[in-house]
């Protein structure tokens, strides 16, 4: 992956090695991340499902949201490049209680006391992306803010007030708050891409049909790649829309 930032496109999962040195290519020789790409990192391969945990942390306590799975591929089947995620799913079926519990005190827990060790608590939103292998869960990634697409559909579950939540956080208070509540039902983000993405794409085509979609009931279209031009909303980025309904399961919901 591109040593930099490359707008969460800079990873290729690589089967092969001649896909490796494809990807090697793509980021150092034609430079296709720009400065990002100047240096690389080579991880090992990790085979599993993906899971994406949240957490609000106050430097002290830790508060899991509910878990959810985004999928990367560009396209259907698991198929095509790597992306920043093309939709996600709240809840995770297998996210079972005794799996969360796992990554809190083999993940997060040691997380959040390093830093305080070192000096650098941390509050805020803690996000981690895990891979659960054949040797349990392994740590693919950390943010230090909501993801995306995954946040959609968990904030959208979430009923307890979340400007409190995060008050609290910054305050050192997520040790006294009650339980978190949940709507029961699922909830799926569906992310609309330019044509192209995560490759070459066209700025600036007029999105329709916004108004009809604010009409369906709890459903909520977030923004992400857009902007206004006179009375249009049009796309100004590669994932342009998150559309994300409940349902009582996730297959209702989608």
């Amino acid at each position: 992956k591109a040593d930099g930032l490359a707008a969460g496109k800079g990873v290729a999962v690589c089967k092969t090695r001649g896909e490796a040195i494809h990807a090697i290519k793509r980021a150092m020789v034609e430079r296709a991340f720009g400065e990002a790409g100047r240096r690389i990192v080579i991880e090992e391969r990790l085979v599993g499902q993906e899971v994406s945990i949240l957490a609000v942390v106050d430097g002290r306590t830790i508060v899991t949201l509910e878990a959810s799975q985004d999928h990367k591929a560009a396209y259907d089947g698991d198929t095509g490049p790597n992306t920043g995620g093309m939709g996600a799913y709240s809840p995770a079926p297998f996210a079972t209680p005794e799996l969360l519990d796992e990554i809190i005190q083999r993940v997060l827990v040691p997380t959040v006391h390093t830093l305080r060790k070192r000096g650098t608590e941390f509050r805020g939103v803690l996000y981690a992306g895990i891979m659960l292998t054949a040797q349990g869960p392994k740590v693919l990634e950390f943010n230090v803010r909501f993801g995306d697409p995954e946040a959609q559909p968990v904030l959208m579950r979430l009923k307890t007030d979340l400007f409190g939540l995060l008050m609290a956080a910054a305050e050192g208070r997520l040790a006294g708050l009650p339980e978190l509540e949940w709507d029961p039902r699922a909830a799926v983000c569906v992310v609309m891409a330019s044509q192209g993405y995560p490759g070459g794409y066209e700025k600036g085509r007029a999105i329709r049909g916004l108004e009809r979609a604010a009409r369906l009931p709890d459903t909520k279209v977030f923004h992400a790649g857009t902007a206004r031009h006179g009375d249009q909303i049009v796309t100004d980025g590669g994932r342009v829309l998150g559309v994300t309904p409940p349902g009582a399961d996730i297959a209702a919901a989608t």
